[in-house]
């Protein structure tokens, strides 16, 4: 979550390195920070000192054009991770791609970092996988495919400009897919749809469209049809060229053999049985009766969105798919902030936090902020402004992100994840910039649903039992509230899922060597108090709900089910609550 100043930042000060102290506001810098402006909608850019050359601005228009950047939104197990792999395998980023469910000899995926991971088999963390292919650098978002860890993905969300929502071709829409999907379409994220697992039993085609059609008002437009299901799958036909594009099962782990022929070659009467190509095209012939166009307008708009099906396993469609997504997806665009939308082609740098991410490295014990970069070039060793502290920061070992493996990175444009080092001065959301001052929209946290004491039974173990708490905190990995009562110093864990609190302690023992308890309470729906303290003392005393406080100071109501907090709203219905933390201006987080 973001803490934003409500005072506005200095346009000087004396900046020093990330490892060390930041420069306090108001203090003289050696030299003097370059100042840009906002753009508005077709106006030149311009720089407040020098102007811009313009080949420094072509250049930075062309990189912009050549990027792309999305996250994958599914259900758990619908092969996210293994689609993600592919990706990567035919972007050339790795030479061969792991199942997530590692045997033997196989190797673990590129995007699960964490030793958890590893052993669950499951996605828990997110993480940004870049990498080169067919003249496009694409930004690879990888965010957690467990439904205990939504709000990561939230997160996540809120630095993608695309999203690629996976299905299975056998079970459809499921319910985790549909809570991102409504996140994407409050973001208006354009939508591009992969139904997976056709090389297994599944439902029809036709019905998987209808379904996403009625149940997610979203529609529809099949970029390329399947030729069979299942055993019987057999490749795909592209509704823009007229091309058949077939498959033959490949070595495990490697790209997969590809034949393209015209729908209408004589030869493919050998390659594919008659029943399957006629059923194929009969229901193609469907589609193009029913007159929709593909429109690129509502593409970008998030209202219609193009499917394409596969199989992520078998590597059957992954290339056709990437192929398609880099001619249609969005390129970087701008971004709501402080003083309106940011042209990428602004010339000054901004960008902002998503993401915070502890102990990456286990052997160097560091902590790391993802910083999405939304407008101008971020070169290495630049000065920026941190805009809730007003303080200025040198930018000296920004890191490149490739799941755990990381190097040093020169430059970057928006639609770039960058890593920086994090000896505590960011938090979730804070914007940083140069030139005139703007703050990024901050990024707000939802309402747990699971609640638990966190104790300390060994008292000598404090200190590493702060930090690992602060730490963890800090980064997202879990919410943090603290009883009313000043006496009770152990903190209460706030989570969507139980996962997510097993993962805490995990990471407090093997990463600050904690060992902890938790001790449930019996809770599960919470509310913040809209006009905080003084709206909540003004109401009086209250009963069947607990009062505690957030990591920013501010009352936070714990029900133990929804039917109680339906009784307090009805007898004090002058108390405003909300399920959505408001975003903090102003305020550092209190620290255990």
């Amino acid at each position: 979550m973001s803490s934003r100043s409500s005072s506005s930042a200095p346009t000087s000060g004396a900046p020093e390195s990330v490892l060390g102290a930041m420069a306090p506001p108001g203090q003289a810098p050696p030299h003097p920070v370059p100042a840009s402006a906002p753009l508005a909608h077709g106006q030149a850019p311009e720089l407040a000192l020098d102007p811009a050359p313009d080949q420094v601005l072509a250049g930075l228009a062309e990189a912009v054009a050549r990027r792309r950047n999305f996250a994958i939104i599914s259900h758990p197990d619908a092969g996210k991770t293994t689609l993600t792999e592919k990706l990567l395998l035919y972007g050339g980023a790795i030479q061969q791609a792991g199942a997530v469910k590692a045997k033997g000899e196989q190797r673990k995926v590129t995007s699960d970092w964490m030793e958890l991971e590893k052993q669950r088999g499951i996605s828990i963390t997110s993480t940004v996988l870049q990498f080169d292919y067919a003249g496009s650098t694409i930004n690879l978002l990888d965010t957690p495919g467990h439904q205990d860890f939504s709000e990561d993905t939230y997160r996540t969300l809120a630095a993608a400009d695309n999203a690629v929502m996976l299905e299975d071709a056998a079970k459809g829409l499921e319910p985790q897919t549909r809570k991102l999907f409504e996140v994407c379409r409050m973001r208006q994220i354009p939508i591009f749809t992969f139904i997976n697992k056709m090389d297994r039993p599944g439902r029809e085609p036709l019905e998987l469209i209808d379904e996403i059609e009625k149940e997610l008002n979203l529609a529809c437009w099949p970029v390329n049809w399947p030729i069979g299901s299942g055993d019987r799958f057999r490749g795909v036909i592209d509704r823009r060229s007229k091309q058949v594009i077939l498959f033959a099962r490949a070595e495990r782990g490697k790209q997969s053999v590809e034949r393209t022929l015209a729908w209408n070659a004589p030869e493919l009467a050998e390659l594919v049985e008659p029943d399957l190509l006629a059923l194929a095209l009969e229901e193609l012939e469907l589609l193009d009766g029913a007159g929709a166009d593909l429109d690129m307008e509502l593409v970008h708009a998030g209202e219609l969105s193009p499917v394409f099906f596969g199989s992520a396993m078998t590597n059957f469609g992954v290339r056709p798919f990437l192929d398609a997504f880099l001619e249609l997806a969005q390129k970087p665009v701008a971004r709501q902030s402080s003083q309106g939308a940011i042209d990428p082609l602004r010339p000054g740098f901004s960008g902002f936090v998503f993401k915070l991410q502890a102990n990456m490295d286990p052997r160097h014990r560091d902590r790391v902020a993802f910083v999405r970069v939304c407008s101008g070039k971020f070169e290495k060793d630049m000065t920026v402004q941190h805009a809730r502290s007003g303080r200025s920061i040198r930018l000296s070992r920004p890191q490149k992100l490739f799941g755990q493996d990381r190097e040093v990175v020169e430059d970057a444009y928006p639609g770039d994840v960058i890593g920086l080092n994090n000896p505590g001065m960011f938090a979730i959301g804070d914007t940083l910039y140069v030139g005139p001052r703007i703050e990024y929209e901050g990024i707000p946290c939802f309402s747990p649903e699971i609640f638990s004491w966190l104790r300390n039974p060994n008292p000598s173990a404090f200190k590493s039992f702060r930090k690992g708490v602060n730490e963890l905190r800090e980064e997202g990995a879990v919410q943090v509230l603290y009883d009313t009562d000043q006496s009770k110093r152990d903190p209460i864990l706030a989570a969507v899922g139980q996962l997510q609190l097993e993962v805490v302690q995990y990471r407090l023992e093997h990463e600050y060597g904690v060992e902890t308890r938790l001790e449930a309470l019996g809770f599960t729906v919470a509310r913040w108090v809209i006009g905080g303290w003084p709206a909540l003392e003004t109401v009086g005393r209250i009963f069947n709900c607990k009062t505690v406080r957030d990591a920013w100071d501010r009352p936070v109501l714990l029900f133990k089910n929804q039917w109680n907090l339906n009784q307090l709203s009805e007898d004090h219905p002058d108390l405003q609550l909300s399920a959505v933390a408001p975003v903090v201006s102003g305020v550092e987080p209190i620290a255990l």
